[in-house]
């Protein structure tokens, strides 16, 4: 009986992503009692966990960047999947959902996983080092991803508000895709080595040398795994994004802290993947996961609400306010300063974590 017990709890990665699915199927739709939202949250957290180990072993196999960017793309694509399905529900706040979405998940994916990787990787040890090169491509488009999509929206005088009329939404969804598939195709084929992690005397790191790599089957296991963990991750956040929803009402906050919480959790299998190839020294890797995800939450959300903007009724708000571009401006600033030299101290984490919390004070407290 032990023994039995033992082998499945060394299969907990296989197990609890069904089992997870198995519950967001049961659970679909329907209003959670407390005990309820308690497993779901439980649940919740061990397919995070297994998400992270099956990107992990994905990453293992294939090697950087396409480790990292599996990751990036999966979480994104069932992000935009999420923002599509609670936009067609319809309601007065679905016309800012892809807005607000994309750039709390900019900002913490910017800030707050940039952040927490650096601070990690110089405390352990002492400087964390990257290649500017790849990092100063990939925060070059981020920042043109953003401004053509969210800043300039709020200034464009075709349409009432901040809203793209028809062909500029037409052309920022198009550029981002052209941007986002030229970015992927730069960071894998042809400048591959410059995403790739350094040693602190400036050379590349082409592979793991902490354990044996893989077999294509046990990656093939990982990636559908992957999947279910990630399918599961949105599905349960959104399940209990009602409760969430009436704890913010309850302690008078504004509802864009809801898409805050909500961004975290899906968030949550990155920054867990960034903090443990920080430890590593593999610091590289984490700034690819924050800033590929920041670039694909941008390229893949506009065009996928611009095509479903066709159909869905009410407008599509994507300009940002003063105070966002505010915090916009001053993050893509900090972050050239951060890049530029190529290597980080615990200061620099900190500035990203402190514009990261007043990101979150000022969405409590607008």
């Amino acid at each position: 009986m032990i023994t039995r017990l033992r082998a499945l709890a060394s299969r907990w990665t296989v197990i609890v992503p069904v089992l997870a699915v198995v519950l967001l199927a049961c659970t679909w739709g329907r209003d959670l009692p407390g005990v309820l939202v308690a497993v779901v949250s439980v649940v919740l957290a061990g397919s995070v966990l297994a998400a992270v180990h099956h990107a992990e072993v994905i990453a293992h196999r294939v090697g950087e960047p396409f480790g990292s960017l599996v990751l990036a793309v999966a979480v994104t694509i069932i992000e935009v999947a999420l923002i599509v399905t609670l936009m067609a529900d319809g309601g007065a706040k679905s016309s800012t959902l892809a807005r607000d979405t994309v750039f709390a998940a900019v900002m913490i994916t910017c800030n707050g996983i940039v952040g927490i990787s650096l601070l990690s990787a110089a405390f352990r040890h002492r400087v964390a080092i990257f290649q500017s090169e790849g990092t100063g491509g990939a925060l070059a488009t981020v920042a043109t991803l953003a401004t053509l999509c969210l800043v300039l929206p709020t200034f464009t005088t075709s349409k009432p508000g901040p809203e793209f009329s028809t062909s500029q939404l037409l052309f920022s969804a198009i550029a981002a895709l052209v941007l986002y598939g030229l970015f992927v195709a730069t960071q894998t084929v042809r400048h591959r080595d410059y995403f790739l992690p350094i040693t602190k005397h400036g050379d590349v790191i082409d592979a793991d040398d902490h354990a044996d790599s893989p077999t294509t089957r046990t990656a093939l296991i990982s990636l559908g795994m992957l999947a279910l963990a990630l399918i599961a991750v949105v599905g349960l956040a959104k399940g209990v994004s009602k409760t969430i929803e009436h704890g913010v009402d309850a302690a008078g906050m504004p509802q864009a802290v809801v898409g805050v919480i909500i961004a975290l959790l899906v968030l949550l299998p990155e920054t867990i993947a960034a903090l443990r190839a920080a430890r590593r020294d593999r610091v590289q890797t984490s700034l690819n996961l924050a800033l590929g995800s920041a670039m694909a939450s941008i390229g893949l959300t506009v065009p996928a609400v611009a095509i479903a903007s066709f159909w869905l009724s009410g407008p599509l708000v994507l300009g940002l306010g003063a105070t966002h571009m505010v915090l916009l401006a001053l993050t893509l600033v900090v972050s050239t300063l951060t890049v530029v030299p190529g290597r980080a101290t615990p200061l620099q984490g900190g500035v990203h974590l402190v514009i990261l919390a007043a990101y979150v004070e000022l969405a409590v407290t607008p």
